[in-house]
């Protein structure tokens, strides 16, 4: 049956808020606005009910500003759950310790390679700004926890990071710092999927009981699901983060709330990169939960999301 709420115009002036913006988007249509309107809806409704919030994203969006803005959604108990990639480490261990750069996507990849600078779209990360500060901070930290145990979960490691990382000068900027000081668990599926990873592999070389619990972590995640009365996530992009916020939510008949912000099309047969629509029909999100795909940049759509509720 046909919705018989009349398109209304936007209407901007020197008093609109972002929450009327928003609104407004919801009132006015206009594609991808009504659906940025509806997720803030979903998001909203997340957080006012008994609901196990999880956050998922690969690590682009991390060598942002936007990580202020990731930063802010668990300080403000926007999450419980955060399920991410090992890059997240890399480039917020990263820019705790030094800068990332402005540049541009038409970059002369060839000569940025000769000066030593690594392109991430339109951000620019010196290799003096990534690997070697990793390195040099994290050997001495992989130490003391190996003085510790032997045997530890990843989530485990990702927490005593935070805590280290809110000791820095600059630490108050750090996503896993907050994340340790409000007891958020962090997820990495691929733990060894980035420069963390290798250094902790490198670490492995001279120490060869240092080992990591993934199963352990595992049954942590089952725990969440299983225990939670209902559950709802915000996926951006896709990945093995966003399909394993999915795949453990299909072990308690879905997710109740499904936001994802992607710019991937669905027609190359991606689970990760599809649709939530899809999802319904693996018993990952429920048939009846509230749902919405936004297209477009995360960078973008994400403070408009959160905007009204921050």
């Amino acid at each position: 049956m046909m919705n018989r709420e009349p398109v209304k115009d936007i209407n901007i002036n020197s008093d609109t808020k972002l929450s009327d913006l928003i609104s407004q988007f919801g009132e006015a249509g206009g594609f991808v606005a009504s659906k940025v309107s509806t997720a803030t809806s979903i998001v909203k409704g997340m957080i006012s009910k008994d609901c196990t919030k999880f956050l998922s994203f690969p690590a682009d969006i991390m060598a942002t500003g936007t990580r202020g803005l990731m930063k802010q959604i668990v300080m403000n108990d926007m999450a419980d759950v955060v399920v991410t990639t090992c890059g997240t480490l890399d480039h917020d261990i990263a820019r705790v310790l030094a800068d990332y750069y402005h540049g541009d996507f038409a970059m002369d990849d060839a000569l940025l390679r000769e000066e030593g600078v690594n392109r991430l779209g339109n951000v620019l990360v010196p290799d003096d700004s990534y690997g070697i500060p990793i390195e040099r901070w994290l050997q001495p930290i992989l130490e003391e926890l190996y003085a510790q145990k032997k045997h530890w979960a990843p989530w485990e490691i990702w927490h005593e990071v935070g805590l280290k990382l809110l000791e820095e000068e600059r630490g108050s900027e750090s996503f896993l710092g907050v994340c340790a000081s409000k007891n958020i668990k962090v997820f990495v599926p691929g733990p060894t999927d980035g420069s963390v990873g290798s250094q902790l592999w490198l670490f492995w070389q001279s120490h060869k009981d240092f080992t990591l619990d993934i199963f352990g972590e595992e049954h942590q995640l089952s725990d969440i699901v299983h225990e939670a009365k209902s559950t709802g996530a915000v996926m951006i992009g896709g990945g093995i983060s966003k399909h394993h916020t999915i795949w453990w939510n299909q072990f308690r008949d879905g997710l109740d709330y499904a936001v994802q912000v992607t710019t991937a099309p669905e027609w190359d047969g991606s689970l990760s990169g599809a649709r939530v629509r899809e999802a319904v029909s693996w018993g990952k999100v429920q048939s009846k939960a509230k749902r919405i795909t936004v297209e477009g940049d995360a960078t973008v759509l994400l403070p408009l999301i959160y905007g009204p509720l921050l």
